[in-house]
């Protein structure tokens, strides 16, 4: 499938909490990606308090200083109430912005005044502390729209995960995984896949248990939930490979056998991704780049985000990376464009078939 980047693409981005990196990488990622800005085939519209904004403006003398005026840059400003958040620390005003800036994000979208929300990192203990009673962006924005189970998606290049379970005990993890689930999350990675350009998706759904269950000696979930569905789902024609053992399924992945894994809960997934995609200095032992991008997929709004945390041992201090926010705008807009094409795809072909 083409995918066409003609039309203009609209992201509203959430800035985050204003305590930590969110506001810092929103700016930088607009003064990185300037000439797209420039030439108007991207927009964006950095949601969250101006006040906000333009402290971190200024932060590192001044360094991100006019980026709210470039071309293509605008600001919904989404007032606070006068509290000051202090870089580096929790608090539950900093939750409320965070809040609300994800709240005005999705009112754009859903208005049609934006085509896609970016989300920068919140703090889930600060949203907690400020009242609202979320494990995080995916179900905050699932319970703003409305939508069932949201489903999360990691993706860096070719690499996909995305996860039955996320912000749950390992204990119930077990529990929560039944066959209606598991479709749905396949089902929707699969349409994923498709709007990123692949039109036929292979996608294998990793075991839960060692050696996928070891026939029941090790656990009956693989042989009772996963093996049964992905039968079903390979009846009605899909490429679905499962239950695949967890110490290889990722292995097969990267050597480009399969286009996603689902994984069946949060270090499942996350473990294998955070190791693809974040680079460590050898000489100092700490990261220094981080890469990759979350998708919440199920829901009627595109939304992709960053795939790290506040830091908020580095807020304030200048020197965020923001290469993740930079691939979560680009994978937005891949998605975007990957939407419009199937759309023109299926309008084109229900012409046909009425002609």
């Amino acid at each position: 499938m083409n995918v066409p980047f003609a039309q203009k693409i609209r992201l509203a981005l959430a800035i985050g909490d204003p305590a930590g990196i969110g506001p810092e990488i929103s700016l930088r990622a607009a003064q990185i990606l300037a000439d797209r800005l420039i030439t108007g085939r991207l927009e964006l519209v950095l949601v969250g308090s101006r006040a906000v904004l333009e402290r971190c403006a200024q932060v590192n003398g001044g360094a991100l200083a006019g980026v709210m005026s470039l071309p293509g840059v605008q600001v919904a400003d989404v007032p606070d109430d006068g509290e000051a958040c202090p870089y580096g620390q929790l608090s539950a005003a900093a939750g409320e912005q965070a809040y609300r800036a994800a709240v005005a994000a999705v009112r754009l979208v859903l208005a049609g005044n934006a085509d896609a929300i970016v989300t920068a990192p919140l703090n889930k203990e600060a949203l907690y502390l400020a009242g609202r009673k979320y494990a995080g962006y995916t179900d905050l924005l699932a319970h703003l729209t409305q939508s069932q189970q949201a489903v999360m998606m990691l993706a860096h290049g070719k690499i996909r995960i995305s996860h039955v379970t996320t912000h749950v005990a390992l204990r119930d993890v077990s529990d929560l995984i039944t066959p209606k689930r598991l479709e749905r999350v396949v089902r929707l990675t699969a349409e994923a896949l498709k709007a990123f350009g692949v039109p036929v998706p292979r996608i294998a759904v990793a075991a839960l248990n060692p050696h996928a269950g070891e026939g029941g000696n090790f656990g009956a979930e693989d042989d009772r939930v996963t093996r049964p569905t992905v039968e079903m789902l390979r009846a009605e024609g899909m490429d679905v490979d499962g239950p695949v053992p967890g110490d290889t399924v990722f292995v097969k992945h990267v050597a480009g056998q399969y286009d996603a894994v689902v994984a069946m809960y949060h270090d499942q997934g996350h473990v294998p991704f955070k190791l693809l995609g974040f680079h460590v200095n050898p000489a100092t032992g700490v990261w220094d780049t981080m890469q990759g991008t979350n998708i919440t997929l199920g829901l009627p709004v595109i939304r992709t985000s960053v795939d790290h945390g506040t830091a908020f041992d580095i807020a304030g201090r200048g020197i965020a990376n923001s290469e993740s926010m930079i691939e979560a705008i680009e994978v937005a807009e891949q998605l975007i464009a990957g939407r419009r094409a199937l759309q023109e795809e299926d309008a084109a072909t229900a012409i046909n078939q009425t002609t």
